[in-house]
């Protein structure tokens, strides 16, 4: 098992007073040459943005792009003609194939929004764009992980053109699960919204990363009532 350590106080961080922004991967102005990516794990931004405020009209092509909200409410709009709006306990998912324009925006005048930006490289290049959205409330579990993404358009949570499984967990302090590897050669990266947990050994905290690969099992034990997403990804792209 080979593994790499991301504290959350190492990540890149922007505040453009609107928006602030923290990356666990090199983003926009802040490059680190030895955090570019982990594997097909391309962007992972911690993001909260102002009341009302929001990202312009702007272009991707061939990325996957998933949004997690963690609070609040954000307004999605794109090229495709799709409006919606995104809030916790559902789950964003952008296949930006041959291209696509999108915007979102802080739906709420009074509060804040938080969400997780990730971006994964696609397996296929120039696919037609495609948007879709969950909810996750009715397949999550207690003291588990559930999937919310995947490969297969037929599973459970969206699905993106890469080999990768995305699983949450809420956890209470004591509780553990193990998780099995989907695809041999993956890796596994685990990062921790809230609490405290360890990972063979390793404690994270709030907001901490470890990449995980040539393994095929992990197991993560929460020392504190704790929320942990797991992205499983090819360490190949």
């Amino acid at each position: 098992m080979k593994t790499v350590l991301h504290k959350a106080a190492s990540r890149g961080h922007a505040n453009h007073g609107w928006l602030e922004s923290y990356h666990t991967f090199s983003f926009a102005n802040y490059y680190n040459p030895q955090r570019i990516h982990f594997g097909a794990l391309r962007v992972l931004n911690d993001d909260k943005v102002s009341a009302g405020m929001g990202f312009g009209k702007h272009p991707h092509d061939n990325m996957e792009i998933i949004s997690i909200p963690l609070s609040g409410e954000l307004e999605h709009k794109d090229s495709m003609g799709n409006v919606a709006v995104i809030k916790a306990g559902e789950v964003q998912v952008m296949s930006a194939g041959s291209g696509i324009y999108h915007s979102e925006f802080n739906k709420r005048e009074d509060k804040e929004v938080r969400f997780l930006q990730i971006w994964v490289f696609s397996n296929k290049k120039n696919v037609t764009p495609r948007y879709d959205q969950i909810s996750i409330k009715e397949i999550a579990k207690d003291n588990a992980f559930y999937q919310i993404l995947s490969p297969n358009s037929d599973d459970q949570g969206v699905w993106i053109y890469q080999d990768a499984w995305f699983h949450l967990g809420k956890f209470e302090a004591g509780k553990s699960d193990t998780y099995e590897f989907k695809k041999k050669g993956n890796g596994l990266y685990v990062f921790v919204l809230e609490g405290q947990v360890e990972v063979e050994g390793q404690v994270l905290d709030r907001r901490d990363g470890l990449g995980v690969w040539d393994a095929d099992q992990l197991t993560v034990k929460a020392s504190a009532d704790s929320e942990v997403l797991l992205m499983e990804v090819p360490m190949t792209v």
